[in-house]
């Protein structure tokens, strides 16, 4: 750990799109501090390895990754281990792994400047709380864009399918707000992006009102997104097919920006395995969603996620 300001960065993302946003995010933040990104992971004065919880051996990964950090001269760079191994591990991150120096929540990571301050004073630092959805409104302002952008409209997740960790470490489902939103696509837009993806544990599970009051939900906002001036195409992920509304299905439909293309978990095709895995939904309501969007929009195309050899399973 050095004691000295970090001038340059490097951020590993594991996982998710959102983890990808995040990083983005974090990318900013730091370059709004004057920080600017290192030309080798091994160069950077501040590493952040902004983690994925979903997959087995997720945290031995984190591990290996820390140890091969440590340079040549026994030095390290400033490491921070942010996303959801750190939400799920805690201090187990510190305590084994000294040379960490800060741990940081996907909810917190809006922290990071303040943080890094702190290691500067020769201060570790563990931040997990789950404070809704405030670090959106902590972030700078969006810059330059790639074509294509992501933008998180929702997070975490109240369904506590028995396989996973979602709802333990991204927290509960929250909405962001309507206009603040609209007002991040437009400078998305603005910035040089000529196509947006929509984000979220449950992405369709997005509601909250519109600038008039009104109540909306996915299907509202991405007919209010569609008037942006500049906006090309329109996607979304991550959906749950409860969630699958009659009026988003009908904006596959209606919105011409909306693309073709439907990811939609499903994870088993045995109406007994749903129910042990807590899916809440059947194969023959699954199918009959995708009846409905085809109905409306027959170009479609689906992708989806399988589980296999889930316990109980058979051959």
């Amino acid at each position: 750990m050095s004691t000295d300001s970090p001038k340059t960065y490097s951020i590993k993302n594991y996982g998710c799109q959102m983890n990808v946003y995040d990083g983005e995010r974090m990318a900013e933040m730091f370059e709004s501090q004057g920080m600017t990104p290192a030309d080798e992971k091994a160069n950077a004065d501040l590493v952040v390895l902004n983690t994925c919880h979903i997959r087995e051996k997720a945290a031995e990964k984190v591990y290996s990754e820390i140890g091969r950090l440590r340079r040549k001269d026994g030095s390290s760079p400033v490491i921070a281990v942010a996303g959801c191994v750190a939400q799920a591990e805690g201090g187990e991150i510190s305590r084994r792994a000294p040379e960490v120096d800060i741990v940081v929540g996907p909810q917190a990571y809006h922290n990071l400047p303040e943080m890094v301050a702190a290691v500067g004073r020769g201060e570790r630092v563990v931040d997990l709380d789950l404070p809704g959805l405030d670090k959106f409104g902590k972030l700078p302002a969006r810059r330059k864009q790639a074509p294509s952008a992501f933008l998180t409209v929702q997070e975490g997740c109240d369904k506590f399918c028995t396989y996973c960790v979602v709802p333990y470490t991204r927290g509960a489902e929250i909405s962001r707000g309507w206009s603040e939103l609209i007002d991040e696509a437009k400078a998305i837009v603005d910035a040089g992006a000529a196509e947006i993806t929509l984000l979220g544990q449950n992405v369709n599970a997005w509601d909250g009102e519109d600038d008039k009051g009104q109540l909306q939900g996915l299907d509202g906002l991405i007919r209010a997104l569609d008037k942006i001036p500049g906006l090309r195409r329109i996607r979304y992920m991550t959906s749950h097919p409860n969630d699958m509304t009659e009026g988003l299905i009908a904006a596959h439909g209606d919105v011409e920006k909306l693309m073709p293309f439907l990811h939609l978990p499903v994870q088993s095709g045995s109406d007994r395995i749903l129910k042990a895995m807590n899916r809440s939904h059947s194969r023959d309501s699954y199918l009959r969603i995708l009846d409905r969007v085809r109905t409306v929009r027959p170009d479609i195309a689906f992708s989806g996620d399988f589980i296999v050899g889930f316990p109980g399973e058979t051959e």
